[in-house]
């Protein structure tokens, strides 16, 4: 492990964990159906940043790919139900 590999693993466990809890609001409020739509979208926005950043720092570029799906998926619910 080089110098600095510590806190990179840190900073992407960080973004891994928030991403990953911010997709489980997101799926929980789209599939409450109570009205929540631009609240979910924005979850899902949020959450896809923080899983493109770490997709860049671990150079996992099928992976960065997946989350502009993502985010691409969310501006369109943000413009649908805005």
């Amino acid at each position: 492990m080089q110098a600095g590999d510590g806190g990179r693993r840190q900073l992407t466990t960080q973004f891994e964990v928030a991403g990953s809890v911010l997709a489980m609001a997101y799926a929980l409020l789209i599939a409450s159906n109570i009205g929540a739509e631009l609240a979910g979208f924005t979850l899902l926005l949020v959450s896809s940043g923080l899983f493109a950043a770490w997709a860049v720092i671990d150079r996992r570029w099928t992976f960065l790919l997946l989350q502009l799906f993502y985010a691409a998926s969310a501006v369109i619910g943000l413009i649908r139900w805005g």
